[in-house]
């Protein structure tokens, strides 16, 4: 076992080292030789802690000695989104101008993993500012590469966390969700993901000052974790959820809610919108529903999800016209060609008058209630992650089709994003030699019957990963 320490699920490496079976201290050293052969070659990793790490795991051993408790995530090292704060360290947002912007304090969902006994280990890379497109490629940083198909983009723009995680660098991952960020790097490396409801966890996002954000951003980013079976993604679930006074959109509510009666329904979609899907990936949300029916679900095919259009219309709008003053500054620190993809996102979609914003925020409950009202008939949802497989790397920059390509490949991703319901990332398998795989829906605040879901769909189907990069 210890000689690949690096390999071993989340939850195997806690219990090694809450049980003394391992030091916290040989499991991050593992994970540390494991980066400095994998690294090079994938570049997922963007701001190495190899001292701070190893000085954290020592406390952790110090403490399991003097027969303190441990954390159910004792000594599991765990990559950052760049975006996301880790006291005494710069959180770049893979920018060149905030090389320098030293977080004093870590991030709730940071403190809330530290608090589990989870360990940082380095940030991640992601596109520029998040907004350079679904690539991860950073200004700071450069391209993080799909360890399945260096041809073949990781996604975004958690893309960094899933190459660590899927090549074992790192045993968790953490990363944020306002329409797929999590889930299609997990569906394009090949591990599991969850965009928790809004709401589930708590968060801080005023990184440059003390204004909060508008509606949209206040709303649609939810933080996630990222993992490689979905057991360990439960307990990055149960370490990150939870009210706190620092965020009050986080609200107390149980982690996991009353059985439901009888079997549980699903509806499948595998064309959302019905505006196509790639065979293999039409294959996968067969073959993640064979192995729902075959788990006892009430699996039931439907004609489409709610308003799809109608909600992606109003998702770009509300979000262009909140991003539109901001942005003559904003572009110019996104670096050579990254303001493409949000500039063409401006030109396809003009900002709102203040009327229309006041109509288009009624149309957001709406739709919300639309979605409330076919989750409440079918518990949950299972679809694609992005419809078709990995595309090339920059293919939402490259021109106008490209952008509108990768738009509708994430269009589920999207909507659920926006109506702010939970969704998990799972892998069912290989196709043409790139991870494939599905995800599950769910209602507001029952991510426990997506994660039951999606452990049944692994159980059946397999994990993917750690995997060596080709």
């Amino acid at each position: 076992m210890r000689d690949a320490l690096w390999k071993l699920p989340a939850a195997d490496q806690a219990a090694a080292v809450r049980t003394g079976g391992i030091s916290a201290v040989e499991l991050v050293d593992s994970h540390l030789e494991r980066i400095a052969e994998v690294n090079p070659r994938v570049n997922a990793v963007t701001q190495l802690l190899a001292e701070r790490a190893r000085e954290a795991a020592g406390r952790t051993d110090r403490r399991r000695a003097a027969g303190e408790e441990l954390g159910p995530l004792a000594g599991v090292p765990f990559t950052v989104k760049e975006s996301t704060a880790i006291e005494g360290v710069p959180t770049t947002f893979g920018a060149a101008r905030f090389r320098d912007l030293v977080a004093s304090e870590d991030a709730l969902p940071v403190a809330r993993l530290r608090a589990a006994g989870a360990i940082p280990i380095g940030h991640s890379n992601m596109p520029t500012l998040i907004l350079a497109g679904m690539h991860s490629r950073s200004e700071l940083f450069g391209d993080t590469v799909n360890p399945w198909d260096p041809g073949r983009t990781p996604g975004g723009s958690s893309g960094g966390d899933g190459v660590a995680v899927a090549t074992g660098m790192a045993a968790l991952g953490l990363g944020n969700d306002s329409g797929g960020s999590v889930r299609v790097p997990a569906s394009f490396c090949g591990v599991a993901g969850l965009k928790p409801t809004a709401g589930r966890f708590p968060a801080d996002h005023r990184v440059f000052g003390p204004e909060d954000p508008g509606p949209a951003s206040q709303i649609l980013v939810t933080d996630g974790p990222l993992a490689r079976r979905i057991a360990d993604l439960r307990l990055a679930y149960e370490a990150l959820a939870g009210p706190d006074p620092r965020d009050p959109r986080a609200v107390p509510v149980p982690l996991y809610g009353e059985p439901l009666p009888g079997p549980v329904k699903v509806a499948v979609v595998a064309d959302p919108g019905g505006h196509g899907v790639h065979p293999t990936v039409r294959a996968a949300v067969a073959a993640a529903a064979e192995a729902l029916r075959d788990a006892g679900y009430d699996v039931r095919e439907v004609a489409d999800v709610p308003r799809l259009d109608e909600a992606l219309e109003a998702y770009g709008r509300i979000t262009v016209t909140e991003f539109a003053p901001a942005w003559p500054v904003v572009r110019t620190l996104l670096g050579e060609g990254g303001d493409r993809y949000i500039g063409m996102a401006m030109e396809k979609t003009p900002p709102a008058t203040a009327a229309e914003f006041m109509k288009l925020m009624g149309s957001w409950l709406g739709i919300r209630r639309s979605w409330a009202e076919f989750l409440d008939e079918y518990p949950l949802l299972l679809g694609p992650v992005f419809t078709e497989p990995p595309v090339e790397p920059g293919l939402e920059s490259r021109d106008r089709a490209g952008h509108e390509r990768v738009g509708a490949g994430m269009r589920l991703c999207s909507v659920t994003s926006f109506v702010g319901v939970p969704g998990v990332a799972v892998p069912t398998g290989v196709a043409d030699g790139l991870p494939s795989g599905v995800q599950v829906i769910g209602r507001a605040f029952r991510e426990d019957l997506c994660l039951a879901a999606a452990q049944e769909i692994e159980d059946r189907l397999g994990v993917l990963t750690p995997v060596d990069p080709r």
